[in-house]
């Protein structure tokens, strides 16, 4: 398609650096991706200078010249000579003149395109669409038309073959290479992507100091679970409301759901755990983390950082399900401070949770409780902080608990998962929900 379209010298820039004239090339291209036999294109050259303008209007002939049928409203006159008909509407939508563009002035009977225009405005008495069903144009081009059966030719020809789509494989493979690449030329969200887990891993780091005391534990292990949800949550957040025109018309020809879905939890997985090995490292690497002895399974960090890991990554699933559900773009970051006050609030470091009815029952809903219950259990968190905040049974430093927490962190992302793909079903033209 860009071949076709006459743009290979701009093929490794982005579309904010094209002028208007190639944008508008880009803007055809993307319609033309699907196959289509037939297009609709409203004023393509508005705004324009006229050496575009005729640029543009050549390429749509190029297009119709190679078997497609070009539809094409617009003001400009400059290059109508390149159309094989040409449909003047008078002031009501009603039909002035159907024909060949040179025989248009003549039968209106005017010189220059504004006389006529001036004319449709001024002239209202004047029957245009009257006179033109009377002549001999109109016999022509409408009528005979219209009465002349198909030709044999036409009429016997095999209707042409559609395409395939690619296997969900090959699908899948397509759409992480491209939203990879997409997501590395946005040095905006690179930089964010980058500086995030360090700025949160040094708050964790001042916080927690050379050792998990009495006084610094529970702060410490809150700024990491506040550290995981914000690394997960803000980088998948608006990732689905602002690819969903582009999902709609690649869903439409023989986009897989699964597909899509997957290659945004493949390369936005990938990101958010390397954030939390970061993010974990940067904030408790070199710092004693028990009194005495190890992990449930593994030494305290290794545990840690698994715990963090998980967390991002529900959160990240967490952040898809937001975007999914949101009609608007804007919409998304009111909701993702939202989304970290909740996570604060229930994670079981600042309220006591435990034997407190419907707060309790509520809290299992949140990712970061069952974050913070598996480092909790991995140091011995009742042990370094004792008191009644600390007796909670999922901070009970045991393989069983500890599993059971990072289970439930599992069970929550695939849970989100189920519901994105259900609301991404609600977005598909009606013919693809199945």
């Amino acid at each position: 398609m860009i071949t076709e379209l006459g743009l290979e010298q701009r093929a490794d820039q982005v579309i904010s650096s094209l002028s208007g004239g190639q944008r508008k090339r880009v803007s055809v291209a993307l319609e033309l991706l699907t196959k289509p036999s037939l297009l609709f294109l409203d004023e393509p050259t508005s705004g324009l200078d006229p050496g575009m303008d005729r640029s543009v209007m050549h390429m749509l002939r190029d297009l119709a010249d190679d078997g497609r049928t070009v539809i094409v409203v617009t003001h400009s006159v400059l290059s109508l000579d390149l159309c094989d008909r040409l449909l003047l509407l008078a002031p009501g939508g009603k039909i002035a003149f159907y024909g060949p563009p040179g025989e248009t002035l003549d039968f209106v009977g005017f010189g220059q395109w504004p006389e006529a225009f001036e004319a449709f405005e001024n002239d209202r008495a004047r029957d245009w669409a009257g006179q033109y069903r009377e002549s001999d144009a109109h016999r022509r081009y409408i009528a005979d038309a219209m009465a002349r059966p198909a030709s044999p030719a036409a009429a016997a020809a095999p209707p042409v073959p559609v395409r395939p789509p690619q296997g969900w494989w090959s699908q899948l493979g397509t759409l992480v290479r491209r939203y990879a690449t997409a997501l590395t030329a946005d040095r905006t969200f690179l930089a964010v992507m980058i500086a995030l887990p360090f700025v949160m891993g040094a708050m964790a780091r001042a916080l927690a100091g050379s050792k998990l005391t009495q006084e610094t534990a529970l702060n410490g292990l809150l700024i990491l679970c506040v550290g995981g949800v914000l690394t997960g949550a803000a980088n998948a957040v608006r990732e689905l409301v602002k690819e969903r025109t582009i999902y709609q018309r690649e869903r439409a020809v023989g986009l897989s759901r699964s597909a899509y879905l997957w290659s945004k939890i493949v390369v936005l997985g990938t990101i958010t755990v390397a954030q939390s090995v970061v993010l974990t490292m940067v904030g408790l690497a070199g710092v004693k983390l028990r009194p005495q002895g190890s992990g449930v399974l593994m030494p305290p960090l290794a545990e840690i950082t698994i715990a963090v890991a998980m967390l991002s990554f529900t959160a990240m699933m967490l952040g898809l399900l937001i975007s999914a559900l949101v009609k608007k773009e804007e919409v998304t970051m009111p909701l993702l401070v939202l989304l970290a006050i909740v996570q604060v609030v229930f994670c079981g470091a600042l309220l006591q949770l435990n034997g407190v009815l419907v707060l309790n029952q509520l809290s299992w809903l949140i990712p970061s409780r069952w974050a913070l219950g598996a480092m909790a259990a991995s140091i011995d968190l009742h042990q370094v902080v004792p008191g009644k905040l600390t007796e909670d049974p999922l901070f009970e430093h045991s393989l069983n608990v500890w599993l059971l927490d990072l289970g439930m962190l599992a069970a929550l992302s695939l849970v989100f998962g189920v519901l994105v793909a259900r609301l991404l079903r609600r977005h598909e033209p009606a013919v693809m929900r199945g």
